[in-house]
């Protein structure tokens, strides 16, 4: 089959496709012939050598698929060759099949393309799993969501509003900002211009936020304790703007708040499980009933994954960036 290969880390044009092995189901496993692939930011990340796929896993990028199952690994139950499905995986997307454990399968919702499916499974299982499974947010509380934009972002905005939350975000573009608002968010803040802390503070008339999910780490960590709301949970799922930083700890006690850090790709196969049958439970309503959809900003044929990585690092995009087979 073909693949996008990484013979060496380097810039995107290091992305190459190449004729590898194709897999074969292990037991409790399916095997999906991909029609798209979900292209994210640990991609950029492990083609640049700083992400190694978790032991076990596909060398070859892409943490999401769409497309169609093929064949049945022994043990496999609920589900059948030719259904439509789209998968969370700890790699390997970037190609034409890909094995994947079947507890990490979700059925195509209706109503959508079987191609755009490719951009749901990493946010709705980023989003439900640190939102709502991690931080608890409940009806009437303020989510304050980095990088509204963005793929997560898109999702996250729409899941908040669909359960009663209210919704802030940050984003760097008048035109990001503008969708943002069209998805649901209510307080509204360039960050190139304005400074977040006291605009959500501003919005949330002085209240401040109940949980942020924030994707750029250090450089965000002092201004998000400080718009922490009493009580709050700030979940800090990337490092865009670094690792290290000062934690001001006495802060933290007054406002009894909280500072999770998590991950998704390297859990284990029942956790991820976990996280996709609840996904499947409490998101998909909301997909196929039109009240939560992907935001698909473009489409790049497997060849161009150089393209479709440039794209994504060049921050211009405003929600999910497809490769199609």
């Amino acid at each position: 089959m073909r693949a996008i290969t990484i013979p060496q880390p380097g810039e995107a044009d290091v992305l190459v496709v190449s004729d590898v092995e194709a897999p074969a189901p292990l037991p409790g496993e399916v095997l999906v012939d991909v029609v798209a692939a979900g292209v994210n930011r640990a991609d950029i990340m492990q083609r640049k050598g700083f992400y190694d796929p978790p032991p076990g896993a596909s060398p070859h990028p892409g943490l999401e698929v769409s497309g169609r199952i093929s064949e049945l690994g022994e043990g496999v139950e609920g589900w059948q060759v030719g259904d439509g499905v789209c998968a969370l995986l700890s790699g390997g997307g970037y190609a034409e099949q890909v094995a994947v454990p079947a507890g990490q399968l979700l059925p195509a919702p209706r109503g959508v393309p079987l191609q755009d499916a490719a951009g749901l499974p990493e946010v709705a299982c980023t989003v439900w799993s640190n939102v709502f499974l991690t931080a608890n947010i409940q009806p009437g509380q303020w989510l304050l969501a980095h990088g509204g934009g963005s793929g997560i972002g898109t999702m996250a905005i729409q899941l908040a509003k669909a359960v009663g939350a209210h919704v802030a975000v940050t984003a760097g573009t008048p035109e990001k900002l503008d969708v943002c608002r069209q998805l649901g968010a209510e307080v509204l803040v360039n960050y190139k211009e304005d400074d977040f802390v006291a605009a959500v503070r501003t919005g949330t008339g002085g209240h401040g936020a109940d949980v942020i999910l924030d994707t750029i780490g250090a450089k965000y960590l002092a201004r998000n304790l400080e718009v922490l709301a009493v009580g709050g949970r700030l979940v800090v799922i990337g490092l865009m703007g670094g690792r290290r930083a000062e934690l001001d700890l006495g802060m933290l006690l007054a406002k009894r708040a909280a500072v999770i850090a998590t991950g998704l790709r390297a859990r284990p196969a029942a956790e991820k499980a976990t996280i996709v049958a609840a996904v499947r439970e409490h998101v998909w309503p909301l997909i196929e009933s039109g009240v939560v959809r992907p935001v698909i900003h473009s489409r790049h044929p497997l060849e161009k994954a150089a393209d479709a990585h440039r794209e994504m690092e060049a921050s211009t995009h405003i929600g999910k960036i497809l490769l199609t087979i």
